[in-house]
């Protein structure tokens, strides 16, 4: 079975289940996993001046700037983008990356867009990550940081989505049941049942 689209982007608050999402889907598409939280820890923990800089901006629960983002997708990008689709976790988060991606990945030759956004009300958000935190010991899930991170999302990452819903195929799936309802939500909306 084979898709009808070859890009696909994962959106929600941080603790919607997005990246465990994205994870089941790309295993069963053979999709490449962008995952943009573990390539900038992978990056953090680099000893080079880049490594130095994104660990710096992160381990102080910052986000990267747009031209610092772009410059680490440019790099990596073409690679990843030779002969496979590709599901982007974590990115774009902002409307300029979103601008820059969608044109980057169009020149590539992927014009078949497709967004899965999950959505989960603010306090399952929290309650989801403060028990990550306890489970998997991530520097980044304070309880500050967590905050952060939720408003960064109503504020910046909410006006971003809606330009790919301009943009690109848009589904919205509800985040609050099992993860297996969940993947089966989103196996339905996609049409890969």
């Amino acid at each position: 079975m084979t898709p009808d689209f070859d890009v696909i982007f994962m959106t929600g608050p941080q603790g919607s289940g997005k990246g465990t999402q994205g994870k089941r889907l790309a295993a069963k598409l053979d999709f490449f996993l962008w995952d943009t939280g573990a390539a900038l820890r992978a990056i953090a923990s680099q000893d080079t001046p880049l490594g130095k800089e994104v660990a710096g901006i992160i381990n102080n629960g910052n986000f990267l700037s747009d031209d610092l983002l772009i410059e680490i997708l440019k790099d990596r990008l073409p690679e990843i983008l030779k002969g496979r689709g590709v599901i982007f976790d974590g990115v774009p988060r902002r409307i300029g990356q979103a601008e820059y991606l969608l044109n980057y990945l169009k020149e590539q030759g992927k014009h078949r867009m497709m967004t899965v956004s999950i959505d989960v009300p603010r306090e399952e958000s929290l309650k989801r990550l403060l028990l990550r935190a306890e489970t998997e010991g991530r520097a980044d899930d304070t309880p500050e940081r967590i905050e952060k991170r939720l408003r960064f999302f109503e504020e910046v990452v909410k006006p971003m989505m809606e330009y790919l819903k301009k943009e690109t195929k848009y589904v919205e799936i509800d985040g609050t049941p099992s993860v297996d309802e969940v993947e089966r939500e989103i196996d339905a909306a996609l049409g890969i049942l």
